[in-house]
């Protein structure tokens, strides 16, 4: 008897797109088909995409991805694909009946509600329908609030082998379908995620899903979305592990790929499939950042982007993703030199555009500033702001005039303590550093500039980042002699501290008896604290880290609360 052979399809789908994703899962299936695979396996949410937060409250939405899911059964078999076991996910509805005949009155009537259901098709019918149990509801996620909870499981025969399926979250609580599961002799669990990227987390993943193949005595296929949408970044990296947890098979991350895996029987060893190279942790944060941004210009109907290039690491670094992301050509730097601007800034900047082959432009502000001036007379922080905020203005007439979207180049670190001018260099559509500290922005500026040498992205690849850039103290040049360490704690100290007061919520006490001084800790607290409404209004970026500013951290901008 043949082996099945499971085709994981990690695919790049888009929210609300569903006549995109259905020609995308038609496309994957052709080619799952002709590989020989008897099951494909799509991400959570194919059809619709995810997360689709509110849109699932909308009947015209569930309707559109049920006229979606109906053609896709259709065309199926159309295209001589209607043998092949497609599993799919798609938004669902449940109907919340009355509890008894009492109750069944016209004020009482049954609610619908949504469900975050996958869809096992063949022959072009439903085969069967599952949906996801484990709503969660903590970091980026609130899918309790919009959707309701399935309670049966679900078990297909696909060549005389018992194969189930689950849906992401399922598998991290214990108890529910994988408990429910355990007696049911199965050959393989199937488990479609949508599982947001952060780093560190792909270990975690496996070891998890090794926990669930050893308690349901069967090797776990998982299959994850790759794509970019709005302040999430999922990475893909798809892989099967054995009944002994072992990793069979493992996808790369951060692209669409098919990954192909044939299931033994259960009395034979198990199969190894092919298993894409792991990432180094630099890589792997900084190819998220250029999927973020490359799917947010391309889904938000974009074709290029502009930014400040002052010659300073955050900016040279955010050039650098932009062209890995749409190309340099697609790039647009514009170098806005002031009074205080440096010879050596400008140089490198203009240095910066050359390498990653930018459209360059040059756009004095000391006549704009000069006019304010002649009306305002500021002085002190009120005069630097006013630079960062003509600046800012510059950038977004720009992105009025040609189209660009506007790119903000500030780090986590700075959006932490609040070093920066809202409506000045906060300005833009997105923030590609948004959730990066400045530790780690001269790490992948390092990183990048040796992945050009070992022709990572491009053969014969000049380094992007000018090396002064790198080496030289950062400075906002908004006054003679200005650099951040003038007003911040030196950037490894305060990214120590950030980490522990806002990744691990570790108050005043805490920080205090890790030996940390109480005037370093007193002064970035209160910075952070009173950043807050400065985040508020801060552009989406691509979250890497367990704990990013925006979904993750909501905390009240007016509170009078102060850590002791």
């Amino acid at each position: 008897m043949a082996r099945p052979r499971i085709a994981l399809a990690q695919i790049d789908t888009c929210v609300g797109d569903v006549d995109g994703n259905v020609e995308a899962v038609l496309a994957w299936s052709r080619r799952a088909a002709e590989a020989g695979a008897h099951v494909v396996v799509f991400p959570e949410m194919t059809l619709t995409g995810y997360p689709i937060e509110d849109l699932a409250l909308r009947a015209s939405f569930r309707r559109g991805a049920q006229a979606g899911l109906e053609r896709l059964a259709s065309r199926l078999v159309e295209e001589g694909l209607g043998e092949l076991t497609v599993v799919v996910g798609t938004i669902g509805e449940r109907r919340l009946g009355p509890r008894n005949d009492a109750q069944a009155d016209a004020a009482a009537r049954a609610a619908v509600r949504a469900t975050n259901r996958a869809v096992v098709l063949r022959d072009g019918e439903v085969l069967a329908r599952y949906d996801k149990h484990h709503l969660p509801e903590y970091g980026v996620f609130d899918e309790s609030r919009i959707f309701t909870p399935g309670h049966e499981v679900c078990v297909l025969d696909v060549l005389d082998r018992r194969v189930a399926v689950v849906i992401c979250e399922d598998i991290w609580q214990d108890g529910g379908p994988v408990t429910a599961l355990a007696d049911e002799d199965l050959s393989l669990l199937l488990v479609l995620n949508a599982s947001p990227y952060e780093e560190g987390k792909g270990h975690v993943r496996t070891a998890l899903a090794a926990r669930r193949a050893h308690e349901v005595g069967a090797p776990v296929a998982y299959v994850n979305l790759v794509a970019g949408q709005d302040d999430l970044v999922f990475d893909g990296g798809s892989f099967v592990v054995g009944r002994d947890g072992q990793v069979l098979a493992y996808a790369p991350q951060f692209v669409e790929h098919l990954l192909l895996w044939d299931l033994a029987e259960d009395d034979e060893p198990e199969v190894p499939g092919p298993r894409a190279a792991r990432l180094t942790a630099d890589e792997e944060v900084y190819r998220a950042l250029v999927l973020g941004l490359a799917d947010y210009v391309r889904k938000n109907g974009f074709r290029s982007v502009v930014l400040g290039m002052s010659g300073g690491i955050d900016s040279a670094l955010c050039a650098a993703i932009a062209a890995d992301a749409i190309g340099g050509e697609h790039v647009v730097g514009v170098s806005m030199p002031s009074v205080y601007s440096s010879g050596h800034s400008k140089d490198d900047a203009a240095d910066l555009a050359q390498r990653i082959g930018a459209d360059y432009r040059v756009q004095p502000i000391a006549p704009m500033v000069d006019a304010f001036q002649g009306q305002l007379h500021l002085e002190g922080l009120a005069e630097e702001n006013l630079q960062a905020r003509v600046r800012g203005v510059t950038l977004m007439a720009l992105s009025n005039a040609e189209g660009h979207l506007v790119l903000a180049t500030g780090n986590k670190t700075e959006l932490a303590v609040g070093y920066s001018t809202i409506y000045g260099d906060a300005v833009g559509g997105f923030a590609p550093l948004k959730d990066v500290d400045k530790s780690r922005v001269w790490a992948l500026a390092r990183w990048r500039n040796h992945a050009a040498l070992d022709g990572v992205f491009r053969p014969d690849e000049v380094p992007p980042i000018p090396e002064s850039s790198i080496t030289k103290p950062p400075s906002a040049e908004l006054r003679p002699g200005q650099v951040d360490q003038d007003s911040l704690p030196p950037y490894d100290l305060l990214d120590t501290v950030l980490d522990a007061y806002v990744e691990n919520a570790e108050g005043r006490a805490e920080l205090l008896a890790r030996g940390f001084a109480p005037e370093v800790v007193d002064k970035v607290l209160q910075l952070t604290d009173r950043a807050e409404w400065k985040r508020r209004q801060y552009p989406l970026g691509p979250k890497v880290t367990a704990l990013a500013f925006g979904r993750d951290r909501r905390l009240p901008v007016t509170t009078r609360w102060r850590e002791l």
